[in-house]
């Protein structure tokens, strides 16, 4: 292989492509392993020359090469995600000021309806809350209060006045 031979270069890899693979797949996971196996080769490939047989065999030094590169992708797996985790509180973040805008302008409107609803009086309120809260229609309004539906249906039109009428004087200036 020092001598860029390609043919031993596939000997090498027939021999320990296996192990090299196991290896990588324990330690990354099976989605990193081809990769990092590809990448150990490659040095491999690259490096044949740094070689020294007095350190040991070929395959303890691939195996290590597959380890190290093995590593180095869950390295970068762990940047990235990381990266995504920060870039999503990031983006929470800057959304946070719309969420507080729109929470604000809610709360405001929730009070002047409130505000709206407690100036009227207590018929008209009664029908309003009958209605809208109660889920009953006009008729079982009459029956249960114990008037005219015509009176009902006046009462709801006032009342409905009114509170369009307090609304249009809170509602905020179209942006």
């Amino acid at each position: 292989m020092a001598r860029i031979d390609t043919a031993a270069f596939g000997a090498l890899y027939d021999r320990h492509c296996v192990a090299a693979f196991s290896l990588a797949r324990r330690i990354a996971g099976v989605s990193m392993a081809e990769d990092a196996v590809q990448d150990a080769f490659l040095d491999l490939w690259r490096s044949a020359s740094r070689y020294d047989v007095s350190r040991g065999p070929v395959r303890a030094w691939l195996l290590g090469i597959v380890r190290n590169r093995s590593i180095d992708a869950l390295r970068r797996l762990d940047v990235h995600e990381r990266r995504r985790a920060d870039a999503t509180r990031l983006e929470e973040w800057l959304a946070a000021p719309d969420v507080t805008e729109d929470h604000v302008l809610r709360a405001e409107a929730s009070t002047a309806v409130r505000t709206a609803l407690a100036r009227l009086p207590p018929d008209q309120l009664k029908v309003l809350e009958l209605a809208y809260f109660g889920g009953r229609s006009q008729s079982e309004i009459a029956t249960e209060l114990g008037v005219a539906l015509g009176t009902v249906k006046g009462r709801t039109r006032l009342a409905l006045d009114k509170l369009r009428i307090a609304l249009e004087g809170s509602a905020p200036a179209p942006g």
